[in-house]
């Protein structure tokens, strides 16, 4: 535990020497959503239209907010206020927000700890280093500013207590995910196969008794939250917030995810049909604008809708969902859920880029099973890091992201190399967890191919070396070629888009890996 508490206390220490660094503007929204939940009665928190930056996210995460107003309150009044607090900016609200969002981490610190506890020393350290200290969580918490740190800890606690066997509990802190963040849904088909086929199990009396105390868990859960938006009759309108499919299908900065390239494809068509002398409409959204607040910005492929992304995110989740049915075993839950948002970030509606960090921190759990999980984490970790740079667009910042990722490569080599060299490797059979296991170890059957590789030591191969030295390319292109060959007037959105599609590729081999690993298994 002394240990665990260095490791903690070197990561906040670092999230407070970046207090006064770049905020966009999640740092308004949030400070707006004090003051609506501090101001106003609860009937009104999501009407309310002072701000543009209107209250979207699940009434538990509103109760949050109303919290953290309390205390806001103390520290200075204007904060909390609807009128005078707009776009305020002094260091009260600043250091207030930032202080707040480096202790809800702590939550993120219970789930590490807890899901680390009854790991062999140097995998809980991997874990410590790969998810505590993660870049990525630096970036978008402590610099650009959100509350991921603390929404990925009950997403951590609920899979600890999942992998330990404990599906009621588990359950129970997913429906609390859910009902501070939706996005999380993702997951939810994943975690209602695995749960009625392993916690809903036995005779047929069981089984019911344990849907239905299953069932009064959540249930309790989602009543405790919704409960007094239906009462006052707005249920519909926070509904409305929650969902606002009105945004488009992309981000403004498109998300390294399938619908670039499906984009691209649109473009290039469209392109090559209009010079065969065919009239195509060119849509108002382009490379150099960004898409946004249009669902269908297409001139040449099909027509997106929320309906057609939502389908596509089930079928590419349609073979985890069928080994969970088939075979739920809690050591692979981690797994198939990081797997889950994966989809969700490759082929959902509106994806932003942080949403990768979804997946990330569960695969920072499987990445210390096998020296190919670590492989494919040490790349996938970098391609995720890099896509978030262009949230951090401020010069000064550029150090600090471009240290960050370095030093986090460093160290994943480090520790990697030190976990899977020739020596260090494991017996094949070997459990991952000294607690409770799900009653199917490894031994008594031949190695699959993945695991019998697990004894030929960390190497970075040379593809993915090559594909990591295209992100270096990248990246003095947009830095330094193109403002000195093109000036800054010239395809602005030029660098954005080759960032997207580059690590797009990075993104959909991830997938792949994942998809081919799960079927195996």
């Amino acid at each position: 535990m002394e240990e665990f508490a260095w490791f903690a206390g070197i990561a906040t220490c670092v999230k407070l020497l970046l207090i006064p660094s770049y905020r966009s503007t999640d740092f308004e929204v949030h400070r707006n959503w004090l003051a609506i939940t501090s101001s106003l009665p609860l009937s009104n928190w999501y009407s309310d239209e002072t701000s543009p930056w209107t209250l979207d996210y699940p009434p538990l995460f509103s109760y949050f907010e109303k919290l953290l107003s309390i205390f806001a309150h103390l520290v200075d009044p204007k904060i909390v206020d609807l009128q005078k607090g707009l776009n305020y900016e002094s260091d009260s609200v600043i250091y207030f927000q930032r202080i707040s969002v480096i202790v809800s981490d702590l939550c993120l610190f219970y789930g590490v700890y807890r899901l680390s506890k009854t790991l062999e020393i140097k995998k809980r350290r991997i874990l410590w280093i790969l998810i505590i200290w993660s870049p990525s969580l630096i970036i978008v918490d402590h610099i650009h500013f959100q509350y991921n740190g603390f929404l990925l800890g009950i997403l951590l606690i609920s899979l600890s207590f999942l992998e330990e066997g404990k599906d009621l509990i588990g359950g129970f802190f997913f429906a609390v995910l859910l009902c501070f963040k939706h996005l999380f849904a993702v997951a939810a088909p994943v975690y209602f196969v695995y749960l009625l086929r392993h916690y809903c199990k036995g005779g047929f009396a069981k089984s019911i008794g344990r849907f239905v105390m299953m069932g009064i868990a959540v249930g309790m859960v989602f009543a405790i939250a919704f409960g007094p938006f239906l009462y006052t009759g707005q249920i519909q309108q926070v509904l409305h917030r929650m969902f606002p499919f009105g945004r488009g299908l992309c981000h403004a900065y498109w998300a390294p995810n399938f619908w670039v390239f499906y984009i691209i494809l649109d473009k290039g068509l469209a392109f090559l049909l209009a010079k065969f002398g065919f009239n195509i409409q060119t849509p108002a959204a382009s490379f150099t604008g960004g898409l946004v607040g249009d669902s269908s910005p297409f001139a040449v492929l099909p027509r997106v809708t929320p309906l057609a992304t939502m389908l596509l995110v089930l079928l590419a989740l349609s073979p985890c969902l069928f080994k969970a049915w088939r075979d739920p075993r809690p050591r692979m839950i981690t797994r198939w859920v990081a797997y889950a948002y994966t989809c969700g970030f490759l082929f959902g509606w509106h994806v932003h880029e942080k949403a990768s960090l979804h997946f990330m921190i569960p695969l920072a759990i499987v990445a210390i099973q096998s020296v190919e999980d670590a492989k494919h984490y040490f790349l996938l970790s970098i391609v995720s890091c890099y896509s978030l740079f262009p949230l951090l667009f401020e010069a000064k910042e550029y150090p600090i992201r471009v240290l960050l990722l370095l030093l986090h490569s460093l160290l994943l080599l480090s520790v990697f190399t030190s976990q899977f060299g020739k020596s260090s490797s494991k017996a094949v059979g070997e459990p991952l967890h000294r607690g409770k296991s799900d009653g199917k170890t490894l031994k008594g059957r031949k190695p699959s191919s993945h695991e019998m590789n697990s004894g030929t030591g960390f190497v970075v191969g040379w593809v993915s070396m090559i594909y990591l030295l295209g992100l270096l390319a990248i990246e003095v292109w947009g830095q330094f070629l193109q403002p000195y060959l093109l000036g800054s007037e010239r395809l602005p959105f030029l660098p954005l888009m080759l960032m997207s599609i580059y690590c797009g590729i990075g993104m959909v081999y991830s997938w792949l890996w994942q998809l081919k690993w799960i079927i195996k298994c």
